[in-house]
């Protein structure tokens, strides 16, 4: 049963208002795309597996679509004719491949059933990876002719899932967009990655005079580091793009920032003392060409008619202004 907050919008549902089912809109970047498409004049209905906490406005349905199966999906759709739906759904970085499997590629595959039986064609933005590229040498940007051969799991259940998706649009069962994304940075960050860890470290430390020891594992690599609300933008202009159907754009800033000054811009915006440990796990690993990754944002820009528009000091007091409030 859809929990109700605000009534829809008047009128006959447009790409530009209507509403809008968002998949994994309780998580990181689900909540940030669901702000953006709100701020956007849509309406939200967020699905995921369990109810949180989301704005009043937005219709909650909880529904776990990988136990529930592909025909409540279906019935959601065609009551509630969405305009688009967007998939910020999925597992990131589990050590288990099992669990990516079923997270990433069986929650897409249900997801392309129940749009394949609905008797509407929504706006499908699917959100993948950078990883699902192979690595590249030092200076040269990922664009979206690079070659495809990821070194991990991860890319390679999403890259599996990118595929089925643009082959669910080539014939002629979804209209997707697949994002792939950089590392995503901003408010809600969260732990299990290199600045969340480093933010709650910084927290945990918070009472004591004595400097906070951040541990973190060898900062060798330069990352490109996208703002969550540059990525939220991006989703909007994506739906409401007809140029980018049936194709992959990638979304980054379109810099490569070295980890290292992201880790000091982090403990720089917290305002407290700290002591950088660098592990090494015992062993010395040699930098090398996959240490260096940047994105070329140049078809978001030609297709969608969005740039990045946030700096990493955005990006960073937001994650850590968010943590700070959790905490308290």
């Amino acid at each position: 049963m859809t929990v109700v907050g605000a009534q829809g919008l008047p009128g006959r549902p447009d790409m530009r208002s209507g509403r809008v089912v968002v998949l994994g809109a309780t998580g990181f970047v689900g909540r940030h795309v669901g702000a953006a498409l709100e701020a956007a004049g849509h309406q939200v209905l967020a699905v995921a597996r369990r109810p949180v906490k989301t704005p009043p406005s937005w219709h909650f349905h909880p529904m776990d679509l990988v136990n529930d199966g592909p025909a409540a999906l279906t019935q959601l759709i065609e009551a509630e004719r969405p305009v688009a739906v967007v998939n910020a759904a999925g597992e990131v970085w589990s050590r288990s491949a099992g669990d990516m499997r079923q997270s990433n590629q069986l929650l897409v595959d249900r997801l392309l059933a129940a749009l394949g039986a609905t008797t509407q064609r929504p706006r499908l933005v699917h959100l993948g990876s950078v990883h699902e590229y192979s690595p590249q040498a030092t200076g040269v940007a990922l664009a979206e002719d690079s070659p495809t051969h990821p070194t991990t799991a991860y890319g390679r259940s999403k890259l599996d899932v990118t595929r089925a998706v643009l082959r669910s649009t080539e014939e002629g069962l979804t209209q997707a967009v697949v994002l792939r994304l950089s590392n995503v940075v901003g408010a809600g960050t969260p732990p299990a990655s290199l600045l969340g860890r480093v933010a709650q470290q910084l927290l945990a430390a918070s009472g004591s005079d004595a400097p906070a020891v951040v541990r973190v594992s060898p900062l060798r690599s330069s990352r490109d580091f996208v703002d969550a609300k540059d990525v939220s933008e991006a989703v909007v202009a994506a739906m409401r793009s007809a140029r980018a159907v049936g194709r992959v754009v990638n979304i980054g800033s379109g810099t490569s920032q070295h980890v290292r000054a992201m880790v000091d811009l982090l403990i720089a915006t917290s305002g407290r003392a700290a002591r950088l440990v660098e592990g090494t796990g015992g062993t010395v690993r040699p930098v090398t060409d996959t240490d260096w990754m940047g994105v070329d944002v140049s078809a978001a820009r030609e297709l969608l008619g969005w740039s990045p528009r946030r700096t990493p000091q955005d990006m960073v007091r937001d994650l850590w202004e968010a943590a700070a409030d959790n905490a308290e």
